[in-house]
């Protein structure tokens, strides 16, 4: 049974899903995501299923798992999807049509306003992991969603440092973000009608993209038709052209990040916080990954190798 245990030194908690070991990896012979196989229909144009391996379920009861002294534990109450992008095996999302790709942002909406609904939900989590370097044990073209009974501890990071921007500056600091790299225009890669891409003058990675509503919407729920096919073109602009880089499969982690849900203390968030996508892609040269090692990992001091104004010069060439 997964389970949540208690992390003092982090003030988080880690999930513990033994179940997780027995994920197929990587098979050859088999796609379980494909049309007809699995737990997955004969027809499909995108699709929403509960994760066979999850790390969380809405299915348990709270209140039974209890640690002792400082071995804090609880129920790994929660809920993973698996989201299907298409049923085209080596499709990418960039050779999708626009309306299929905004069928995709419409189903991360309506799975984010269904399980919103479980006032034991506090964030909702939707990401792609896309490349062997990243971890990807199925090629086929998906993504995932986590539902979790609390806030993960960069989530709440980014919350309590836009919050506190908030109250130095009395402004949105995504407001400033945007207006900044707008003003700066060397890092921004392409823009639309409702959001702007960058690479972030601080980001940790060579190409770490972000996208940023400019309405700074707080969830994806609250877009309008028009705001979701911006989002829809912008994503195909930005995955197309991180394959052009350096001519080869390119590989990221691609997070949205919202506000919570159901926790009084993040009730005013769309103040401070906005809808965005960060990218976290690994390559540094076409043969190369930065990995986040030492520094980043045992002390969470990251480095970026790579000038970022020299990086979004390259990645706007590509999608231009």
């Amino acid at each position: 049974m997964p389970e949540f245990r208690w992390n003092p030194l982090l003030d988080t908690y880690t999930m513990v899903a033994t179940n997780r070991q027995h994920r197929p990896h990587l098979r050859k012979d088999y796609c379980p995501f494909c049309p007809g196989n699995g737990n997955v229909p004969a027809q499909y144009d995108v699709l929403a299923y509960p994760n066979d391996f999850p790390v969380m379920s809405l299915d348990v009861q709270d209140g039974k798992l209890k640690g002792e002294g400082i071995f804090r534990r609880k129920e790994a109450v929660g809920a993973c999807e698996v989201i299907l992008y298409s049923p085209e095996h080596t499709k990418k999302l960039y050779e999708l049509s626009d309306e299929h790709v905004l069928k995709i942002v419409e189903l991360w909406a309506e799975r984010y306003r269904a399980l919103s609904a479980d006032k034991r939900i506090k964030y909702i989590f939707e990401f792609e992991n896309k490349g062997e370097e990243v971890g990807v044990t199925m090629h086929h073209p998906h993504g995932q969603l986590y539902a979790y009974s609390f806030i993960p501890s960069k989530i709440r990071e980014e919350l309590n440092n836009s919050k506190k921007y908030y109250q130095q500056h009395g402004t949105n600091l995504f407001a400033d973000l945007n207006k900044a790299e707008k003003k700066h225009k060397q890092r921004v890669v392409y823009e639309n009608k409702g959001f702007i891409a960058y690479i972030p003058y601080f980001t940790d990675y060579p190409f770490g993209v972000f996208i940023v509503s400019k309405k700074l919407k707080g969830n994806i729920t609250q877009f309008t038709l028009g705001e979701k096919k911006d989002l829809a073109e912008i994503l195909k602009k930005i995955t197309a052209g991180f394959d052009k880089i350096y001519d080869r499969p390119f590989p990221y982690i691609m997070s949205l990040h919202q506000t919570p849900l159901n926790e009084k203390k993040y009730a005013d968030a769309e103040q401070y916080y906005a809808f965005h996508i960060e990218f976290y892609p690994p390559l540094r040269a076409a043969d190369k990954i930065k990995y986040y090692a030492g520094s980043e990992m045992g002390a969470g001091a990251a480095a970026n190798p790579l000038d970022v104004d020299e990086c979004a010069a390259i990645l706007r060439s590509k999608i231009e």
